[in-house]
C-alpha cells in the first residue's frame, strides 16, 4: 500500500464512517460502534502510512483532472510526507480514543449517534488539511472544521450556555476566518493556481507576482484567520467558553483538530512565511501575548476543565511561535512536533478529567479534590500529563517545548524577526505553566477519602469507565512517556536540542511548580493564587474579555444596526407607504367620480389634482 493510498483512505474513511453513523441513528450504541471500528481502522492505516512515507511530499489527482476556472488552474492533489504521516497518525490515534470514550461518557445521551457522527466528519476535515496540496481542499477542510466544532461544542443544546459558547466560537472563528479566505484568494490569484506547490514557487522565489509588502500583507490576512481558529490574541476568549461542550468534544477540539490546524496550515505554507516579515512579526507578537497571558489565567481558575482549556490557548501559542521564529534552515518541523506531542498529552488530560468529574460529579476544582485517589491509573495518567504539559525532560511535551526553544534561540540571535519578544515570553511561560500544572496536580491527588464510585451519580453509577476506556488512557499515558523516540524515525526533521536549554528548562520548571507547593502551604491548593472571590471571578471571566467584546464591538454593532432599521422602517417605508396611501385615495376619489356623484365630484377632481401635483413635486424635487 503507497502513502497515497493511505492518504485517500485516511481522508475518506471518516466520511464513510460519518454517513453510516447517521444512518443508523436509530439504534445510537450501534451507530457509535461504527463510528469506533472506522477510527480504529484509520489508526491502523495512519500506522502503515509511518512505515510507507515517502522522503519527500508527493501529490497525486484527487477525483478528477484539474480544472480551469476563469484562468486559475486547480489541480485537486491530495499530498504524502514524512511529517505529514506523523500528524495524520496522532489525529487518528486521538479521534479513536475520543470516540471509545464517547461510547462510555455519553452512553445515555440520545444524540450519542449525531455526536459519533460529527466526531467523524470532523477528523475528516483535519485529515483533509494534513493532507491537501491544493488550497482549495485546505479551505473546504477548514470551514467543515469550523462547522463541526459549532455542532460539537453545542451538543447539549437544551442548556442555554452550550448554545451560547456555540454562536461565539463560530462567529468569532468566522470573523476572522475573512482575512483567511481573502489571503487564500490572494496567493491563488498571484500564483495563477491553486495547487501548494505553485503558490511556493511562485510567492517564495525572487520574482514574486508582487512586492515583498503585498506578500506579508497576503500572509497576515492568513495569520489573522489562523490566530482566530487558533484561540490566539485577541480571539482567545472563545476556546474557555467551548468548555460548554461535553468533554469528548473538548479533547478533540483542544488536542488534535481544530486549534492545531492552523499550525499545519502556516508549516505548508512556511516557504513563504519564512520571506514574509511583517506576517512573522504579527505572528510573533500575537502568540507571545497570547502564551503567558493564557498561563497566568490558567493559573487562576476555580474549574479545572478551563484550566486545561486556557493551557491550550497557551500550548498552541508555543507552536506556533515557532513557526514565528524558525529559519529557513531549521524549517516548520519544530512545531508540528509539539504539535504532535500535544495532541498527545492534551487529549489525555482531558479524558482524564472527563473520567474524574464523573467520579466527583463536576469539574470545579473543589469538587475534584482528591479525585484521582480513585484509581491509581488516573493518577498515573494526571501525573505524566501535566509533566508533559510543564515541559519536564524527556517526557514527550519536554523534548519538544525544548526544539522550540531552541528554534526561539536560533531566531532571536539572527537577523530580523521576533526571535527575542518570543524567546523572553517562552522562558516566562515555563515558569507558569509549571506553577499551575502543580496546582492541578496537588487539587487532584489531594489525600482525601473519596466516596465510593458507586456514588458518583446516575448516568455512570459504577463510576468506572469501560474496559476499553482504560485501554485508551493507557496507550495515551505511554506514548506521553515515551512518545518522543518517534524522533528516531526521522518522522521530523530536527536538530539536536542542547543539553544546556534542558537544564534551564529544568530549573524553570522547579521554580513554578515550588512557588505552587509553597503556596499549597498556607492554605487549600484549589484556592492558590485566588485568594478573594474577586480574583477568582476575574481569572474566571477571562480579565473581562468577553465584556470588552460586548462593549467595544457587540453593543455598537447592534446600535448601528437598530439606526438602519429604523431609517429604514420609518423613512425609506415611509416614501413607500405614503405612495400607496395617495394611490388609494386618488382611486376612491375617482370612484366617486365615476360614479357622477355631483355635490362631491369637482371636490374630488381638485383633491385629484392636488394629489398629482404633489407628487410631481416629490419625485421632481431635489
Amino acid at each position: 500500500m503507497s502513502a497515497l493510498t493511505v492518504s485517500h483512505w485516511l481522508v475518506g474513511l471518516p466520511v464513510l464512517a460519518a454517513l453510516a453513523t447517521l444512518a443508523l441513528r436509530r439504534t445510537p450504541h450501534l451507530a457509535a460502534l461504527v463510528a469506533v471500528l472506522a477510527s480504529l481502522a484509520s489508526v491502523v492505516l495512519a500506522t502503515i502510512g509511518l512505515f510507507v512515507a515517502p522522503t519527500r511530499f508527493q501529490g497525486i489527482i484527487q477525483v478528477r483532472e484539474p480544472v480551469q476556472v476563469g484562468g486559475i488552474e486547480m489541480p485537486f492533489e491530495l499530498g504524502a510526507g514524512p511529517a505529514t504521516a506523523a500528524v495524520a497518525a496522532v489525529v487518528a490515534l486521538v479521534a479513536a480514543a475520543v470516540l471509545v470514550f464517547t461510547r462510555w461518557y455519553l452512553e445515555d445521551d440520545d444524540r450519542l449517534a449525531q455526536f459519533a457522527a460529527t466526531v467523524s466528519l470532523f477528523t475528516a476535515a483535519m485529515m483533509l488539511v494534513v493532507h491537501a496540496r491544493d488550497l482549495v481542499l485546505t479551505l473546504i477542510g477548514w470551514e467543515v472544521m469550523g462547522w463541526c466544532s459549532y455542532l460539537l461544542i453545542g451538543h447539549w443544546s437544551r442548556k442555554e450556555s452550550a448554545r451560547r459558547a456555540a454562536y461565539k466560537a463560530f462567529i468569532v472563528t468566522r470573523v476572522a476566518d475573512i482575512g483567511f479566505v481573502l489571503g487564500i484568494v490572494g496567493l491563488v490569484a498571484g500564483a495563477g493556481s491553486t495547487g501548494l506547490d505553485a503558490v511556493i514557487d511562485a510567492w517564495s522565489g525572487p520574482d514574486t507576482p508582487a512586492t515583498p509588502a503585498v506578500r506579508s500583507a497576503l500572509l497576515a490576512l492568513v495569520v489573522i484567520g489562523v490566530l482566530g481558529k487558533s484561540a490566539q490574541f485577541p480571539f482567545q476568549d472563545w476556546l474557555p467558553d467551548a468548555m460548554e461542550g461535553p468533554t469528548p468534544a473538548s479533547a478533540l477540539i483542544h488536542a488534535a483538530t481544530m486549534v492545531a490546524a492552523g499550525t499545519v496550515v502556516l508549516a505548508q505554507l512556511f516557504p513563504v512565511l519564512v520571506h514574509a516579515d511583517g506576517a512573522r512579526w504579527l505572528l510573533g507578537i500575537a502568540t507571545a501575548v497570547t502564551m503567558v497571558g493564557a498561563a497566568a489565567l490558567a493559573l487562576g481558575q476555580s474549574d479545572l476543565k478551563r484550566l486545561l482549556a486556557w493551557s491550550t490557548v497557551s500550548q498552541v501559542a508555543i507552536m506556533l511561535s515557532a513557526l514565528a521564529t524558525a529559519t529557513e534552515e531549521i524549517g516548520p518541523d519544530p512545531a508540528l512536533f509539539h504539535m504532535w506531542s500535544h495532541a498527545v498529552f492534551k487529549s489525555l488530560l482531558f479524558l482524564t478529567i472527563g473520567w474524574l468529574s464523573v467520579v466527583a460529579g463536576s469539574t470545579l476544582a473543589v469538587a475534584l479534590r482528591g479525585a484521582g485517589n480513585v484509581h491509581q491509573l488516573a493518577r498515573v495518567a494526571w501525573l505524566f500529563g501535566l509533566l508533559a504539559l510543564a515541559g519536564a525532560p524527556f517526557v514527550v511535551g519536554g523534548l519538544s517545548k525544548e526544539h522550540v526553544l531552541v528554534t526561539a534561540y536560533e531566531g532571536a540571535i539572527g537577523s530580523g524577526g521576533p526571535g527575542v519578544i518570543v524567546l523572553a515570553a517562552l522562558l516566562v511561560t515555563v515558569v507558569l505553566t509549571a506553577a499551575y500544572a502543580m496546582r492541578a496536580h496537588l487539587v487532584v491527588t489531594a489525600p482525601l477519602e473519596r466516596a465510593e464510585p458507586s456514588a458518583a451519580g446516575d448516568d455512570h453509577p459504577s463510576g468506572m469507565p469501560s474496559d476499553a476506556v482504560l485501554a485508551a488512557l493507557a496507550v495515551l499515558t505511554v506514548l506521553t512517556v515515551v512518545g518522543g523516540l518517534i524522533l528516531i524515525t526521522g518522522l521530523f526533521d530536527i536538530h539536536r536540542a542542547s543539553q544546556w536549554w534542558m537544564l534551564l528548562t529544568l530549573l524553570l520548571i522547579s521554580i513554578g511548580a515550588g512557588v505552587s507547593w509553597l503556596a499549597r502551604s498556607s492554605g487549600d491548593p484549589r484556592d492558590a493564587f485566588v485568594r478573594t472571590r474577586r480574583h477568582r471571578a476575574l481569572a474566571d471571566r477571562g480579565l473581562g474579555f468577553d465584556t470588552a467584546y460586548r462593549r467595544l464591538i457587540a453593543d455598537p454593532v447592534l446600535g448601528l444596526a437598530r439606526v438602519v432599521a429604523f431609517l429604514d422602517r420609518e423613512v425609506v417605508d415611509g416614501y413607500v407607504r405614503g405612495a400607496a396611501a395617495s394611490a388609494g385615495i386618488a382611486g376612491w376619489f375617482a370612484e366617486r367620480g365615476h360614479r357622477r356623484e355631483a355635490p362631491s365630484a369637482g371636490v374630488g377632481l381638485v383633491a385629484l389634482g392636488l394629489i398629482v401635483a404633489a407628487g410631481t413635486a416629490v419625485l421632481t424635487w431635489r
